[in-house]
């Protein structure tokens, strides 16, 4: 057991008294984080998937400060901000959608995904549309809507009692004419542990009436090969939520986006009560908005699409090593999300951690940081990766397999 009592910062999905505090991150540089010992260690799992173009990316800590010392915050209720509105247009152009609205991380974006989607209904005379359906093995945040719409008992059976029920997509109620919202990661569900799903899941939602709600948040921004995971499913989302890698990875900020459809169907007189019932403090955050508008520069003028295709090419030509060695049980790999999933058999039994930890902290050993998703060791980079970090990091794991 580690003796640990001397902070009060209590950190999320993390045991407290087994935390290693040597784990304490003070600088970010490129793709690498330096701790507190003054090591080393490339971000191989892009500090939970939201690094896009390595951290401190001169770009994006030019556009936080310049934006820091006009204009830091101002509210969304009732008000706009320049940076705001321009990224709303940018996002709107990339997605070919009407408004966007903004809040701080992906679980919010989701709530807001599912609470516009309640109201649309009222506002359009369907109020008895109000259930929800979630691919099995789902996952959409922590809050309680997202919860809600989420499939993975480890994460919410403890919460059952402030979650609604939710219908799971094979349910033959799926599409029922009480049904307001399905909503759905698109190729790849990354906290299930990197499970790809075929492309053939998403043809039932052609053509239906409940909205569709594309979770894009661990998706978008690149990690698949395209800007957004969906594109090239045939899908046509009424709502896409979008956070992690909007801002390259440097604050936090989501947005919910919408057709004309459904955000018409929120206009009207003041009287009418048909605006949307929801927003939160830090809604647009200037300073937020102008990293996110940095990065988004970023990714047209370094041709950072292009270099996530040389990393999925440089990581299949390794993954081959890892598919026959007998401490793996699978490679699942979509563009830069890759899951390596370990086989519990090969480790040595009555371990105190998981196989999963045991690579993980051996990983940290020799220079790489990741976190594992039950026995899923993760490899998702940043997307300004170069080719010997990939090749270091599968020399260390493969290192660390021997071991």
């Amino acid at each position: 057991m580690i003796a640990r009592r001397n902070s009060h910062h209590w950190l999320p999905f993390t045991q407290m008294q087994q935390f290693d505090p040597t784990h304490t991150f003070v600088r970010g540089v490129g793709n690498d984080l330096y701790d507190a010992q003054g090591r080393r260690l490339f971000d191989a799992v892009s500090s939970i998937w939201t690094t896009v173009h390595g951290h401190g990316h001169p770009r994006i800590v030019a556009a936080i400060a310049r934006q820091a010392a006009l204009l830091d915050h101002a509210t969304a209720l009732g008000a706009t901000n320049p940076v705001a509105e321009a990224l709303a247009e940018r996002l709107c152009a990339l997605l070919g959608m009407e408004a966007a609205l903004f809040a701080g991380d992906g679980a919010s974006a989701i709530e807001a995904a599912l609470k516009i989607a309640l109201q649309f209904w009222q506002n359009v005379g369907q109020p008895q549309r109000r259930r929800f359906v979630h691919l099995d093995g789902s996952y959409h945040g922590d809050t309680v809507g997202a919860m809600s719409v989420s499939d993975i008992a480890r994460f919410k059976a403890r919460f059952a009692a402030i979650t609604f029920e939710a219908r799971s997509y094979d349910d033959p109620a799926a599409f029922a004419d009480d049904v307001a919202a399905v909503v759905v990661e698109p190729r790849v569900q990354a906290a299930a542990g990197m499970r790809l799903i075929p492309e053939r899941c998403y043809a039932a939602l052609r053509g239906i009436a409940p909205l569709i709600v594309v979770d894009e948040i661990a998706t978008g921004f690149g990690r698949t090969g395209t800007m957004f995971a969906h594109a090239g499913l045939d899908l046509q989302p009424d709502i896409v939520a979008v956070g992690k890698g909007l801002t390259g990875g440097a604050l936090a900020l989501s947005a919910t986006v919408v057709t004309a459809r459904v955000y018409h169907a929120f206009l009207g007189a003041d009287d009418s009560l048909r605006h949307l019932f929801h927003g939160h403090s830090y809604a647009g955050n200037p300073i937020a908005c102008a990293a996110a508008l940095a990065s988004l520069d970023a990714f047209e003028e370094e041709a950072t699409l292009d270099r996530v295709a040389g990393i999925a090419r440089r990581a299949e030509a390794r993954i081959g090593e890892l598919r026959v060695h007998p401490a793996i049980a699978a490679v699942r790999a979509a563009g830069t999300m890759i899951g390596i999933e370990l086989e519990p058999a090969y480790f040595e039994g009555g371990a105190a951690v998981t196989p999963g930890w045991q690579v993980a902290r051996g990983l940290y050993a020799r220079g790489h940081f990741t976190r594992p998703i039950g026995n899923v060791v993760q490899l998702v980079p940043p997307l300004a990766s170069r080719d010997e970090e990939i090749d270091a990091f599968f020399d260390a794991l493969l290192a660390e397999l021997e071991r």
